[in-house]
């Protein structure tokens, strides 16, 4: 789904570049010695706070280590006989986890005094070997940031019992790192790395002593930061749901340091926090994961049930989610989320995927139709697949995505990846019928290439156990006749937990869910068919899966009808 630049998008990719140049000279000249006083000493003399790492840990960690085996990213790189700062990574994922040393927690949670002697190693090590500064990817400054959170988080493992020599290494290190920070953050990627590292430095500067003169301008930068990317509804700009879990949980440790301080924490983060767990509860569906839209990947169960423990009103969940553009229907025991929007802007768009007008559906706490999902890290070469139309629940013309990759060397070292582009233009209108409700939405994603629009309504019945769907395909306005007739496919993704087969008739495909409820899915105006599917955002990898799909030709104009309903039996569950 590769499209060629138009010039608007030239004169961005412009735009973007000289804003990276600029922010890269600004870095390296508050980084040379006649500015970098300004950051404070390098010397870090007392740690006046050790903020709480709220990210679960995991003992068995540990277990790998000793054997030599560093599992990072989803990748496993062997380590027996040498550092690992001397293997060749895995993967770039692999390497940032290794620098980022968000790994300390799960050696903290041993308790066994090889565990600490291996994590004053490895970070000893770590600050010899980059006494002196350095490049790469282990001073990226969202990387510095998360080693900066990491040591200090874990500050009492690092340092307690250590030998003087030791604990001046990585105390100096320490300081080295916050300076250099505070002079290269600019050159961070937007985004949640950008976030990430005003975080990190607002946070360093509140825990280590001496720092206390850059707070106020550390603070302002940061909240400017967080305003610009966290939307009114609490959703981030990228349209990655995702995101929210790991801002918090770095978020909730920021402002307990602003506390301990005794300084006033900023308005600003109660308002995104409280926005942003009401984000979370939105785009939960009945199995409390979060529902597979624009990177949204591999579940962490624990992450989200971390941070909803610090919901101060658990059962209220936003009637709408305007500014991110999805839409939430929950009637009985069922919830349906809806992808609405179009991608965000370029620079936002790196891991955004082409699934206009899909959903997602959960019956109780089993998940029915899903979309793919983004694949783990280790997994990188499925990332292409899962962000097309075809891994979505939606209609796909023409063996076409609706969004349109934009593979551009420049911009996507610029954005960390190929962004999209398309659909322009998404119509929702939102009605009650009966006690039900129905969404009416389209898109134009597929106007440049057949002159068409897709347009999806989706009726959710009173009870949860019925929903109607009509999916249209046409001109924008009015009715056009295609010089030759165009292929579609409507896809309907099943869970892997999820059983599907055909009915007496040729229209009719009986699904079983895990639960052990039945629901029938009926179809007019396309050929039915069951074919194998991918599921991405699975944490062993890819998994095999099923797909029912509404196949058909049009020329132009054409409607499809469906429904999925509960078998009578089931309708009192």
């Amino acid at each position: 789904m590769a499209s060629r630049l138009k010039l608007s998008e030239r004169i961005r990719i412009t735009h973007l570049a000289a804003d990276k140049l600029r922010r890269g000279a600004i870095s390296s000249v508050l980084y040379s010695p006649p500015f970098r006083w300004q950051f404070g000493a390098t010397a870090v003399e007392q740690l006046l706070i050790v903020p709480q790492d709220l990210r679960t840990a995991d003992p068995s960690f540990w277990d790998e280590v000793e054997v030599g085996q560093f599992g990072l990213a989803g990748a496993v790189a062997h380590a027996e006989d040498v550092s690992p700062f001397d293997l060749v990574p895995p993967s770039e994922a692999w390497a940032r986890e290794l620098h980022g040393f968000a790994w300390l927690r799960h050696l903290a949670a041993v308790g066994r005094p090889e565990a600490r002697e291996m994590a004053q190693l490895l970070a000893a090590e770590w600050a010899t070997r980059n006494r002196g500064g350095g490049g790469g990817l282990a001073w990226e400054a969202h990387v510095t940031g998360r080693r900066l959170i990491s040591w200090i988080s874990h500050s009492s493992l690092l340092l307690e019992d250590v030998d003087p020599e030791t604990y001046e290494v990585l105390t100096e290190s320490l300081g080295l790192q916050l300076v250099r920070l505070a002079a290269g953050w600019r050159s961070s990627p937007s985004g949640y790395p950008r976030l990430l590292s005003l975080l990190a430095l607002l946070l360093a500067q509140l825990c280590i002593s001496g720092h206390e003169g850059q707070v106020s301008e550390s603070e302002k930068l940061f909240v400017q930061e967080l305003n610009r990317q966290i939307l009114p509804d609490g959703g981030h700009i990228g349209r990655n749901p995702g995101i929210l879990v790991e801002l918090i949980l770095d978020l909730l440790p920021l402002g307990q340091c602003f506390a301990a301080r005794s300084r006033p924490v900023p308005p600003e983060f109660a308002t995104a926090l409280k926005a942003m767990l009401g984000m979370l509860k939105y785009m939960r569906l009945g199995d409390g994961m979060l529902a597979r839209f624009n990177g949204v990947g591999v579940a962490s169960p624990a992450g989200l049930a971390t941070v909803l423990v610090y919901d101060d009103n658990p059962g209220a969940i936003p009637p709408r989610a305007q500014a991110s553009s999805y839409i939430r229907l929950e009637r009985g025991p069922a919830i349906l989320i809806m992808d609405a929007g179009s991608p965000p802007p370029l620079e936002w768009a790196a891991e955004a995927h082409a699934g206009c007008l899909s959903f997602e559906l959960s019956v109780g706490t089993s998940l029915m139709l899903v979309n793919g999902g983004a694949p783990s890290s280790s997994n990188a070469d499925w990332r292409a697949a899962s962000r097309a139309t075809a891994s979505h629940n939606t209609l796909c013309l023409g063996e076409k995505s609706s969004s349109k990759l934009i593979r551009h060397k420049t911009l996507e070292e610029l954005v960390g990846g190929p962004p999209i582009r398309f659909p322009d233009e998404v119509l929702v209108k939102l009605a009650r019928h009966d006690g039900g409700t129905e969404i009416t939405a389209e898109h134009d994603g597929y106007m440049r290439r057949f002159d068409l629009v897709h347009r999806r309504t989706l009726a959710l019945s009173a009870s949860g156990l019925r929903l109607l769907g009509i999916d249209r395909i046409a001109g924008q306005n009015g009715t056009i006749r295609l010089r030759q007739d165009v292929p579609f496919a409507i896809h309907f993704h099943l869970h892997p937990t999820v059983r599907c087969r055909r009915g007496d008739s040729p229209s009719l495909a009986i699904i079983e869910l895990p639960n052990g409820t039945t629901w029938w899915f009926s179809l007019e105006g396309a050929r039915l068919a069951i074919e194998e599917s991918t599921f991405f955002a699975d944490s062993a990898g890819p998994r095999r899966s099923l797909q029912i799909v509404a196949r058909g030709a049009t020329f132009g104009e054409t409607e499809v009808r469906w429904v999925l309903e509960a078998e009578a039996r089931d309708a009192t569950m």
